[in-house]
């Protein structure tokens, strides 16, 4: 049994919310002190852990408990933390519109599959979050790569994934899914 030294009731909310309280109550804790967060958003495991390795948090694991998601994160120390960046190639909704038919353009969708297949831009490639490290070699570093989620928060974790793995044009789309008006796919049974 893990030994938390805070807990965070995140049930009930999906991305970017479990995230967004995580950072919130990481900043209570004093470096080596252990953070629970307690989610039911099945993307908030990879959400968690993809935060942790970004800021230099150790990400300790994930305990399954019926439909709760119980995630544990330790706090680094000054020394182990990192300066939580953004992704700097950001382009909105509209420019991905304008962008969709041309040559050379991949959708990387980030989302887990129940959320792609209720909508998702046709086309998209979708690799969740989670999968994304073992799943880079069926994306090409000759695209220009452009990474979907609902909000901008997961795809910008995942631009920031294939970056350092030597994919040089990569953006990540802003607000996403949440908000897109263009064309749709589903694919339900």
């Amino acid at each position: 049994m893990i030994q938390a030294n805070m807990t965070v009731d995140a049930k009930g909310l999906s991305c970017p919310m479990p995230i967004v309280r995580t950072k919130k109550a990481i900043n209570e804790l004093q470096p080596g002190q252990v953070l629970e967060v307690e989610a039911t958003d099945k993307g908030s495991k990879a959400d968690i852990k993809a935060w942790a390795e970004s800021t230099g948090h150790q990400y300790l694991g994930t305990i399954e408990e019926g439909n709760v998601l119980k995630h544990y994160i330790r706090k680094a120390s000054e020394n182990e933390a990192k300066e939580e960046l953004e992704f700097p190639n950001v382009v909105s909704n509209e420019e991905l519109l304008i962008k969709l038919n041309e040559a050379g353009v991949m959708i990387l969708d980030v989302r887990e599959q129940a959320e792609y297949a209720f909508g998702h831009i046709p086309g998209a490639i979708s690799i969740p979050l989670g999968e994304l490290e073992q799943r880079m070699e069926e994306l090409s570093k000759e695209h220009h790569i452009y990474v979907v989620c609902r909000t901008g928060s997961r795809s910008d974790l995942a631009a920031r994934k294939l970056a350092e793995q030597g994919f040089a044009n990569v953006w990540n789309v802003m607000p996403g899914m949440s908000q897109w008006t263009g064309p749709l796919q589903k694919e339900l049974p």
